[in-house]
């Protein structure tokens, strides 16, 4: 009898995902295999998960999960046809479902998936496109693999190129905004040590307080932001530099890269 996933893939996604499932109780650790070509990285893994089969080969299974760079999807397909697999998750940018649903022989239910890396501390964001031959059955399968590490939110295909541009990348926007805040309290003379854990607890706090609060992120900066005092001299900056759109076009540049890596 084959595993009930493998994940073909070990690195920093597929290991987010692979803790976030056995942390989940989603399967056991026999349940779940991962393939893993490179001999360091499969003996840091199977350091970490002892139970859990670590191979350098594909194993058999009836569902697998493609952690793999893009340029390997093909190649990894073309090797699972033969094993004539139920259900296949790709979590690779820009390939299309039908480009691997090409490489099945069968009706493999095939399913798209655009994670982000906070994923590998459980607060990742997902977005899963169906397939042509994907049942809600196969939906629910794969939603209950990617809520084990965040949040899921069903998309049409055609909108996986903007969840890249916003929240496939997003992650590396709010670190490079820490980089400047960091920056700029050093600028401003704070000790570096102090802006660090400033800039950090400060994100930490907003973000936790937009999710938890209820409104919107319009009124939480309004109610923060008092006529003519230090807060409101710093958005009118923005504002006057065209912070919106500076985000707006960062976000379409990336939406923009997304789909000429997909053509």
């Amino acid at each position: 009898m084959g595993k009930k996933l493998s994940i073909v893939g070990g690195g920093k996604m597929g290991e987010a995902l692979l803790a976030g499932l056995l942390s989940a109780d989603w399967a056991s650790s026999e349940d779940i295999s991962v393939v893993e070509p490179d001999e360091a990285r499969r003996e840091e893994l199977q350091g970490k998960f002892k139970e859990v089969e670590c191979s350098a080969t594909l194993t058999i299974s009836d569902n697998y999960l493609l952690a793999v760079k893009p340029q390997l999807i093909s190649t990894v397909c073309e090797e699972l046809n033969i094993h004539n697999p139920r259900r296949v998750i790709s979590i690779a940018a820009g390939v299309t479902i039908q480009s691997i649903e090409a490489n099945f022989d069968s009706d493999t239910a095939v399913l798209r998936v655009m994670p982000n890396t906070p994923a590998m501390v459980g607060e990742g964001m997902s977005a899963i496109a169906a397939g042509s031959f994907t049942s809600p059955e196969d939906l629910d399968w794969a939603s209950s693999i990617l809520s084990a590490v965040g949040e899921v939110v069903i998309v049409d295909e055609t909108a996986l190129d903007a969840v890249t541009g916003l929240s496939g990348s997003g992650p590396a926007y709010l670190f490079y905004l820490a980089e400047a805040m960091i920056q700029a309290g050093i600028a401003n003379g704070l000790d570096p040590s102090v802006a660090d854990v400033l800039t950090r607890q400060t994100l930490l706090g907003a973000s936790t307080l937009l999710t938890k609060s209820g409104v919107t992120p319009e009124e939480l900066r309004n109610s923060v932001t008092s006529p003519n005092g230090t807060t409101a001299a710093a958005i009118q900056y923005f504002q006057s530099n065209n912070f919106l759109a500076l985000v707006q076009n960062a976000v379409s540049a990336a939406t923009d890269k997304s789909k000429e890596l997909g053509s």
